[in-house]
């Protein structure tokens, strides 16, 4: 299961270089700042045509291939750069909580990035702010996440929708306490999937992209065994056409920089509108 691919192409200290000049030229400084704290990230290869029939952009694909990855983290202390205490009181009822997730890798004009399909959270005033802001596709549902590293254990359980019979995640991984955290390995499948600076959403017809900026992720890979799917078999169109291929985690990045969401104008293509 391991992600091995040939070592080429730009490291990951110019991919988030490259992506902080890009932030600063365009966004000037963040909307908010965050910390993502011991993130799990696990990747399924997808059948590409499959998956493409339910993505509205492009997807980018690596080596031919289409990967949808699962991201297990918690969110802590999303906050405005400025305003201090009142400003840290104002963003406190959504700061902070668990959330998954599901998301794959698409491009749109010139610029590469993640497309969000699902993310369940346990915070209901993010759910009506969420979309209505970002655009991000947030599902109501109870998470709770024991990312241990320190003890060798990484386990996990999403529920989505308490007593929809929506099925659940659940998944259990292995790592050495004594696990060094290393930037992803230049052109390796980590790297091209973890050193993503640009989200794109989609929520009532209208598409939106929203940048971010972080200092490359330290991680290691791990094994990771899927106990219980059935919340992706009950949600995701393209779950029967994919395998599990691998997974990474990491302590975590810190004051991450979020900009403001930008609409996103159709174009038209064979006398039909489309983002593709």
């Amino acid at each position: 299961m391991k992600l091995i691919e040939p070592r080429e192409g730009p490291p990951c200290e110019s991919l988030a270089a490259i992506a902080q000049g890009r932030f600063q030229r365009i966004e000037g400084r963040p909307l908010f700042y965050s910390d993502w704290d011991r993130a799990l990230f696990m990747h399924f290869d997808v059948d590409r045509d499959v998956l493409q029939r339910h993505i509205p952009f492009e997807l980018d694909l690596h080596h031919g291939r289409a990967v949808v990855s699962l991201v297990a983290f918690t969110m802590r202390g999303l906050r405005f750069p400025i305003g201090g205490r009142l400003g840290a009181l104002l963003t406190a009822p959504g700061a902070t909580h668990g959330l998954l997730n599901v998301r794959t890798y698409i491009r749109h004009n010139d610029e590469v990035g993640i497309y969000f399909m699902r993310e369940w959270i346990p915070n209901r005033l993010s759910i009506l702010i969420g979309p209505r802001t970002y655009g991000l596709p947030y599902r109501y549902g109870k998470v709770a996440f024991q990312h241990d590293h320190e003890h060798g254990t990484l386990r996990g359980t999403v529920i989505p929708a308490p007593g929809s019979n929506a099925g659940r995640l659940v998944y259990d991984a292995r790592i050495d306490p004594e696990a060094n955290f290393e930037p992803c390995a230049d052109g390796t499948l980590s790297q091209f999937l973890l050193e993503r600076y640009t989200a794109f959403t989609m929520w009532r017809q209208r598409a939106r992209l929203f940048r971010i900026w972080h200092e490359p992720w330290l991680q290691t890979q791990v094994q990771v065994k899927i106990i219980d799917d059935s919340a992706l078999a009950a949600s995701e169109p393209w779950h029967s056409a994919s395998r599990l291929i691998g997974a990474n985690y990491s302590p975590g990045v810190r004051r991450v920089w979020i900009g403001r969401p930008h609409w996103i104008p159709k174009e038209r293509k064979g006398g039909r509108e489309s983002f593709l």
